[in-house]
């Protein structure tokens, strides 16, 4: 997984509230096995109409917005089912941030698994950046701030997931830290089954 320490980019307004993972990756796409590959399906029904073109009026469509790293949302973004390729979706299209006033629990910790930064800020923060939408935003992990313009706003990441993200580490990576532990305490039980008590 690839480490989140300061991301720089404009953002792309997706100005909804409860956006659910249904919306985010529809169910007729998950049949694919791999984590790649969703970013195609990211909000299909909203950019493609009925044969398959593309739709004028939503904003990944807009070429303003192409090549933004950061999606900027409203309240409960990610509700619905768990699916997890939801958040595989949203990375894959190229979103490391996504920053809403809230968002669903089992939603949110599936972007902190996967390398994507879920930022919670209050509702006026939130419109600050709507209002002022072509601001390039800085958001520093380390020091949890988001900042447009002149103006700096702070948000709260758990200090576990703060380290995940900051080593670029998912579960894998993360045992696999403690393969000399677990190599130590295989060889023991081994010795222990052989010589017994």
């Amino acid at each position: 997984m690839e480490p989140f320490i300061v991301l720089r980019s404009n953002a792309t307004p997706l100005d909804r509230v409860n956006v659910d993972t249904d919306q985010i990756v529809p169910k007729q796409f998950l049949k694919l096995v791999n984590r790649t590959g969703f970013g195609k399906y990211l909000f299909y029904d909203w950019r493609f109409d009925m044969d398959g073109k593309p739709r004028s009026d939503f904003v990944l469509n807009n070429p303003k917005y192409s090549g933004r790293h950061i999606l900027l949302t409203r309240d409960n973004f990610g509700s619905g089912s768990s699916r997890e390729h939801a958040a595989w979706a949203v990375l894959d299209y190229g979103f490391r941030a996504i920053i809403a006033p809230s968002f669903a629990d089992i939603f949110y910790n599936n972007c902190l698994k996967n390398g994507i930064l879920p930022v919670r800020l209050p509702d006026y923060e939130v419109d600050y950046l709507f209002s002022n939408e072509d601001l390039y935003i800085e958001i520093d992990l380390a020091k949890q701030t988001v900042t447009a313009g002149l103006h700096t706003m702070h948000f709260e990441i758990d200090n576990f997931h703060k380290k995940l993200l900051l080593e670029g580490l998912d579960s894998i990576g993360l045992t696999l830290q403690l393969e000399d532990y677990i190599a130590r305490y295989e060889t023991q039980k081994q010795m222990f089954a052989l010589h017994g008590n």
